[in-house]
């Protein structure tokens, strides 16, 4: 951190990520339901049914795994921690991602790290990234997971800049449908969501990855975890319990950020939004805050600019960032406002916001628009 950057002065802590409230329950194994059981419960259509199915034929051609049975085929980027590649399987001809950290701890960790793990062969939902299993090799393991072929969001953002909100809208849905498996079929909180733990595919799916399931492995790669922070929500900073409200925070957070592919911190002003969405300045809101603008706006797209401090002290004290009416829908704005309750009490839950007008607008929306802008991202992405 360069020494002109601003110092701590609120004494503002790094906050470890696991064992708080309303997280896994170490001491209570996850449900023992076959697939079909967990399926029925879910409330899924025909099509999502047939895929899952097919994604448990392909784990069982797969079986058990080790570094000599897959063969690597590129590099899709890095993550907390660990880079991401895409791999084949030799024998069945499956192609997966595998995540690769390396650790530096002792065995006994890895092993611990690796048997945490394990319960992610319990977690069977189209919006959850299908797991293969994981292996060490040395000072390595390796996570490998369901190759979705449109990538991450964050990815996706630097091929088409920024999405659309009735794109935004169907993102959103499968996010909360998500989140909401994760807590009441699991028993785990993501902990980390961002747009680069979002992917998509061109079937017109939408998943989650990279969620809190190992405590050893998070504490193991804390030090890589400056990009989760930025998205945590203010009472997690400040070292308060982390509970389901907490990832709705950080969920609210992403929604914003690819909606105008900018980091929303610190917010964009008036003339700053009339530049990126091309509209008059007097079409925005008037009630919207008159936010000074930023430099470089077209170089300013992260919280790179800010030192890490800077922007746990701003995530603090300041208000939460906002979308202005005029640019967005007035069922988005007050989606996204219930996200960012800096109180907790009035903070939605994700039972709340899937009774609110943006979510049931999108959630009953045609798959197949979304499948062919994902086919559309892919193309481009192909030819850049």
């Amino acid at each position: 951190m360069s020494s002109k950057k601003k110092r701590n002065p609120l004494n503002l802590s790094l906050p470890p990520t696991v064992n708080e409230e309303g997280g896994k329950d170490e001491n209570t194994e996850p449900k023992q339901d076959t697939l079909d059981d967990q399926l029925r419960k879910l409330a899924l259509s025909e099509p999502q049914i047939q895929r899952m199915h097919e994604w448990m034929n392909k784990k069982k051609q797969i079986g058990p795994l080790s570094e000599d049975v897959l063969e690597r085929i590129s590099e899709l980027g890095h993550g907390n921690g660990g880079v991401v590649h895409k791999m084949r399987h030799k024998k069945s001809n499956i192609v997966l991602a595998r995540k690769l950290v390396h650790l530096e701890v002792k065995p006994s960790v890895r092993n611990q790290i690796l048997k945490e793990l394990e319960v992610l062969h319990k977690c069977n939902s189209p919006y959850i990234v299908g797991f293969y299993g994981a292996f060490q090799d040395n000072n390595d393991i390796s996570i490998c997971m369901e190759f979705m072929d449109g990538l991450s969001l964050d990815i996706v953002l630097q091929t088409v800049g920024r999405i659309e909100e009735p794109i935004v809208g169907r993102i959103a849905v499968a996010v909360a449908k998500g989140l909401h498996y994760l807590k009441t079929e699991v028993n785990i909180l993501h902990r980390d969501v961002k747009p680069s733990n979002i992917l998509v595919n061109s079937r017109g799916e939408i998943k989650l990855c990279d969620f809190g399931v190992s405590g050893m492995l998070i504490d193991s790669m804390a030090n890589s975890f400056v990009g989760t922070r930025s998205y945590m929500a203010p009472e997690r900073l400040m070292g308060n319990h982390y509970t389901i409200k907490s990832d709705v925070w950080s969920f609210g957070f992403s929604l914003v950020e690819i909606a105008t592919g900018r980091f929303p911190i610190p917010p964009l002003s008036k003339k700053e939004y009339s530049k990126l969405f091309n509209v008059p300045v007097e079409q925005i809101d008037p009630s919207y805050p008159d936010y000074e603008s930023r430099s470089h706006i077209d170089d300013d797209d992260g919280p790179g600019s800010m030192a890490i401090f800077e922007l746990l002290e701003y995530i603090v004290h300041n208000e939460p960032p906002t979308i202005p009416r005029g640019i967005f829908s007035d069922a988005f704005v007050e989606f996204v406002e219930k996200c960012f309750k800096k109180n907790l009490s009035e903070r939605a839950d994700l039972n709340d916001l899937m009774k609110e007008p943006f979510y049931k607008r999108y959630e009953a929306n045609e798959e197949s628009e979304f499948t062919k802008w994902v086919q559309k991202v892919i193309s481009k992405q192909e030819q850049n």
